[in-house]
């Protein structure tokens, strides 16, 4: 289907039928995805580019380098990367504490990702943020509350509209935050005032350690808008996801309204770093999902199938993924710790600071 001329020549993928499935709209994304080589291979090098970074965190999360919360994503690259192919720099994104990789192809550098979770001064939040609260451009994090981002979200996206800005919000949250009241809350404003957001629920299957169907009476998240159109997906699939991110952004941007958007994934870690991840499910299933449903062999599979890409090329991919996440881990490692006046920093907007603020115990008090 594709020959071996230069990475902006375009070829034409097929999505399986079981990619998605509608709810309340007859219309649906077309299966039919034409696309160049240079982006293919742009996916599947941020994909294991991806997934070396979250490895190198969690050896440095084991060695003690890295302290406190720390949710990886290995396994959901494809949410991320997919999603990021399909919209541009002046659409939002707003996700929960799983938010590496979103932080990445939203445009954070490596080195500051791991500095962050390091706790130092390079870090992209300047050390005071961690693994849940990290920020780039038209990305607001990366939020430690379960479920509070989606509001967030619905606001951002109001903003949008209310300054006739085209636009879209990508409000992200988990299955185990899909119960929360807030995430209907902000359903209903968000068809009440046709806001241009996509409600995206990335379906893991387990929140924290419970599986869907022993808390949820529905898990079936894309129709939980109930008026809301929805759509499941393919999350394991990358360029599924990237086709129903462009079709979402479409049906948001044209004045139809907010949607719903399920993207079926998967973790192969646990929860946290303190989560092994086998006490609820057993190591034969996450074998099984690693071995029929990898988003990164998956893609592999098809760049090579379709000629886009030779065996040797993805390992060269891989070799220089693995140089760039040592290099960037190395200099993350020896940036310094934050000077501790600046803990008393970007609380307020500068202008709008109280006289003062309380420290850490009764009595600590910072004058500004």
């Amino acid at each position: 289907m594709a020959s071996a001329a230069g990475d902006s020549e375009t070829i034409r993928i097929t999505l399986p039928e079981s990619s998605f499935e509608m709810f309340r709209t007859e219309e649906r994304p077309s299966l039919e995805i034409d696309i160049t080589k240079e982006k293919l291979m742009q996916m599947y090098t941020q994909m294991t580019t991806m997934r070396r970074m979250e490895m190198a965190a969690d050896g440095m999360y084991k060695a003690k380098k890295i302290r406190g919360f720390c949710h990886l994503c290995n396994g959901q690259e494809a949410v991320s990367v997919g999603m990021e192919a399909a919209i541009t720099s002046t659409d939002h994104v707003i996700t929960a504490y799983r938010c590496h990789g979103f932080t990445y192809v939203r445009g954070g550098s490596i080195k500051s990702i791991l500095a962050e979770l390091m706790g130092r001064a390079e870090g992209i939040s300047g050390g005071k943020g961690g693994s849940m609260h990290m920020f780039s451009e038209s990305f607001y994090g990366g939020n430690g509350i379960v479920g509070a981002q989606v509001p967030l979200g619905a606001g951002v996206a109001f903003t949008q509209k209310y300054l006739d800005n085209p636009s879209v919000t990508f409000a992200l949250y988990g299955d185990g935050a899909s119960n929360q009241g807030q995430v209907f809350e902000s359903f209903n404003m968000a068809k009440l005032w046709d806001l241009p957001v996509v409600f995206v629920c990335e379906n893991n299957k387990y929140g924290m350690g419970t599986s869907a169907n022993r808390s949820s009476a529905s898990t079936e998240y894309f129709k939980r808008g109930d008026y809301i159109p929805g759509i499941k997906v393919n999350g394991m699939d990358a360029l599924a996801v990237f086709r129903a991110s462009e079709w979402a952004k479409e049906w948001t941007s044209s004045g139809k309204g907010p949607l719903v958007m399920e993207l079926s994934t998967y973790r192969y870690g646990g929860h946290s770093m303190s989560d092994p991840g086998t006490t609820y499910r057993t190591r034969e299933e996450i074998q099984h999902m690693r071995s029929t449903s990898d988003p990164i062999t998956g893609m592999k599979t098809l760049l090579v199938d379709h000629g886009v890409a030779t065996e040797a090329d993805l390992k060269a991919i891989d070799k220089e993924a693995r140089q760039i996440v040592d290099q960037a881990a190395k200099e993350a490692e020896a940036s310094p710790e934050p000077d501790l006046k600046e803990f008393f920093t970007e609380i307020y907007v500068k202008g709008s600071e109280t006289p003062s603020i309380r420290g850490r115990e009764p009595g600590e008090t910072h004058y500004y």
